[in-house]
């Protein structure tokens, strides 16, 4: 009981995107996966609500060991603008609009009717401050842009992470072991638009996150066509992060320490960690897995 167990678990896919600062126009990536975003992973595998305490969860130690560190990639992302169709909804649930629609064209055009065909030219725009109208208690917007919200989104592509849970109880990282092949909601490696590859858990190994990582394999990458090789992978020194469970001098924290979840972006606290040249032992534990 006392003796430390590694949950191993395997984060890959087309994109991912772990932000740490960003925010509304600008959202940003770390060059990792981190110890929120994956804790809320499992969080999520295991059913709990976003009020829900923690607990034990937010115990263990993390590390994360870059095996395919990624490209970064930028993507132009625009929300609003160009027309809009007038539907019945729009005027039954926002007043502005109903007021707003009641000049237009449309309404006076005896062929089409007030919910044919046409369209309001620069009529769709991003809600901003949603609030609940006093009077229906419909959620409504204070303010409709008029033209497109512009937002600058970073990602990962083709990256493959090593990812260690250090816990004392090995009957704990089994059950999110196996909570992660059979989640019970979706699971996504940062946000929505990027769901994990293949299998994730890759068991409950005796040691230290150090060890665990020093005596596994690299990840094998899938060959693009059936008949082609894989990519050698000896004689590489990846990366590791590995959290320290007390802070460390000369070193900065990070601030992805969950403390709780929930719709207003959550409660985060400080940890420390100490990065790390991961030499693989020869031999090392390979992998049979689904890529």
């Amino acid at each position: 009981m006392n003796d430390p167990h590694v949950l191993l678990v395997r984060l890959a896919g087309p994109l991912q995107s772990w932000g740490l600062t960003g925010r509304f126009a600008r959202r940003d990536t770390h060059t990792r996966p981190t110890k929120s975003g994956v804790i809320g992973l499992c969080a999520a595998a295991l059913g709990l609500s976003r009020e829900e305490p923690l607990g034990e969860l937010a115990e263990v130690l993390f590390g994360v060991r870059a095996d395919r560190p990624g490209t970064p990639l930028r993507d132009y992302h625009t929300v609003g603008g160009g027309n809009y169709p007038l539907c019945p909804r729009d005027l039954l649930t926002d007043h502005q609009r109903a007021e707003k629609a009641s000049t237009a064209s449309a309404l006076e055009d005896p062929e089409t009717g007030p919910f044919g065909r046409r369209e309001l030219d620069a009529w769709y725009g991003s809600p901003k401050y949603v609030t609940a109208d006093p009077t229906s208690g419909a959620l409504i917007s204070g303010e409709l842009r008029r033209h497109a919200l512009i937002t600058e989104r970073w990602y990962l592509a083709d990256a493959a992470f090593l990812v260690g849970l250090e816990h004392p109880d090995a009957a704990l990282l089994e059950r999110i072991a196996h909570a992660l092949e059979h989640p019970k909601r979706l699971l996504w490696l940062g946000r929505k638009a990027c769901p994990p590859s293949g299998d994730l858990a890759l068991g409950v190994v005796p040691g230290t996150l150090r060890e665990a990582f020093q005596t596994h394999a690299l990840l094998p990458e899938a060959p693009c066509y059936e008949d082609e090789p894989q990519a050698p992978v000896t004689d590489v020194r990846p990366w590791a992060w590995i959290e320290s469970p007390s802070p460390l001098p000369g070193i900065g924290p990070l601030s992805d320490q969950p403390v709780r979840f929930g719709a207003d972006g959550g409660v985060h606290s400080l940890r420390w960690e100490t990065r790390h040249r991961i030499t693989i032992a020869s031999p090392a534990r390979g992998w049979d897995i689904i890529l």
